[in-house]
């Protein structure tokens, strides 16, 4: 397991490395989920992210990622472990937690009768901002993320699985996240609605300093958008660098070759892998 080994605490409680802020820092992090079977998810997780860096966490279906993020959105309480945001720990600190961040997930909730505008005005309006403001900044948001102005006051129902992964994107992006956790927010959309996501995704980082923390298993998508990559793989965080720094340490001219090394399978084996174990 490749981890930043040297952290320090600064008196305010918030986390450096090498003299950088971090946004978000977990040691030794622990799910379980008990039923029929007890099924480990997350094993032993430590990571830190750096402020104004978008991390990618790469991993097939079933390896964790999606129940590390939940945790991390304080969704999910860890069984143990330590998990601080901006230096608030995320229990003890749960509603500053809360300020701080916003998170999209593959199957974001809205209400679907509404309008994608009205969607995003409730939403402003839950965060304290006027309802004009919301409007505004919504229009804008959307424009960039390529819905026109002719799209946004039909109802969410009659727009495409792209259009309103778009709306979820820019409903978490309305309230300005110091920390922005996206759970696979690409998947299912098609190729052109793919890039204008990561697009739009980078240009928050580069305009806006949020710091980004991403789930994927789109290999080209880890490379386009990350920084920094920690491959997840049973749970447990098996490697982390750039995709650079990746390639050189395990040989490969890509993330597949690297993936596959370290895991011994290709990231759709893998998932078929998890799959099955869950059944079992």
């Amino acid at each position: 397991m490749t981890l930043d080994l040297d952290l320090q605490a600064t008196r305010d409680g918030t986390v450096s490395r090498r003299g950088e802020s971090l946004a978000l820092v977990a040691r030794g992090v622990c799910k379980s989920f008990r039923g029929a079977k007890t099924v480990r998810a997350v094993d032993d997780v430590s990571l830190s992210v750096r402020r104004g860096e978008i991390y990618g966490l790469l991993g097939a279906n079933g390896s964790g990622k999606s129940t590390l993020i939940r945790m991390f959105s304080t969704l999910l309480e860890a069984d143990s472990g330590e998990v601080r945001v901006f230096g608030h720990d995320i229990v003890a600190d749960e509603l500053a937690v809360k300020r701080l961040i916003n998170r999209v997930s593959v199957e974001a909730s809205f209400f679907k009768k509404l309008s994608a505008m009205e969607n995003l005005v409730y939403a402003g309006r839950l965060y304290g901002q006027s309802g004009p403001d919301a409007d505004a900044r919504g229009r804008k948001i959307l424009e960039r993320l390529g819905i026109g102005a002719d799209r946004v006051d039909e109802p969410l129902d009659k727009l495409s699985r792209g259009m309103q992964q778009k709306v979820a994107i820019a409903r978490a992006f309305l309230t300005s996240p110091m920390l922005l956790l996206l759970d696979e927010p690409t998947t299912g959309l098609d190729i052109r609605s793919k890039r204008e996501v990561q697009t739009f995704v980078r240009d928050l980082r580069d305009g806006h300093d949020a710091t980004i923390l991403l789930t994927t298993h789109d290999l080209d998508e880890a490379e386009r958008l990350a920084d920094r990559i920690g491959v997840l793989h049973r749970g447990r965080l098996v490697a982390e660098g750039s995709g650079e720094q990746l390639r050189a340490r395990f040989g490969g001219n890509d993330l597949e070759s690297v993936f596959m090394t370290i895991t011994g399978r290709r990231i759709e084996e893998a998932a078929n892998e998890a799959t099955e174990a869950a059944s079992a």
